[in-house]
């Protein structure tokens, strides 16, 4: 899994074949396929793998964050974010093509939970008119796939300093600054 998981953050998908993953374990290639029976089945465990790592960034930065709701959101946001900054490969295949019934929404129903109960929250304290966290949090869910998609392609584009809290705002129906949700 090491192996397969240095070749696709040093490459890209297509990097990641049986052979250079033997290769790169320090195995014969006949040795992988009691573990992987082919190529597809390797990215798709790497991609599993990926999950858990983003699920337990995300876990962490909303722990990390305190007892504020707002900033248990913006904290898994910026998470979300970062992780597809730091392994950007890694990130494309998550989102990308995979074999049937295993996508990114069956994969990263874990990831979308995290940021719906932190919502939930956030309309508990009163800082979100959410009436659908769980809808909500899937628009933010694909908002931010969508803005780490765009950071990753469009290095050249003036990117706002504080882009997120308005972002996360806006899609997850916070209250202004200073100011409460309304009922």
């Amino acid at each position: 899994m090491a192996a397969a998981t240095d070749l696709l953050d040093r490459g890209n998908q297509r990097a990641v074949t049986l052979r250079a993953v033997a290769r790169r374990a320090g195995i014969t290639a006949p040795s992988i396929y009691p573990h992987f029976r082919d190529r597809s089945a390797i990215v798709l465990a790497v991609v599993r793998e990926a999950f858990v790592e983003l699920n337990a960034r995300l876990r962490s930065a909303v722990d990390d964050a305190g007892a504020d709701a707002e900033q248990r959101l913006y904290a898994a946001c910026l998470a979300h974010l970062d992780y597809a900054a730091d392994h950007p490969e890694r990130y494309r295949t998550m989102f990308g093509e995979l074999p049937a019934g295993h996508g990114a929404a069956s994969l990263g129903a874990g990831t979308l939970r995290i940021l719906a109960d932190t919502l939930a929250e956030c309309v508990t304290a009163g800082r979100s008119t959410s009436t659908d966290p769980h809808a909500d949090a899937l628009a933010l869910w694909l908002g931010l796939h969508g803005l780490a998609h765009q950071r990753a392609i469009a290095h050249a584009f003036p990117w706002p300093a504080d882009l997120v809290r308005p972002f996360v705002a806006s899609l997850s129906r916070l209250a202004p600054p200073g100011g409460r949700a309304l009922p």
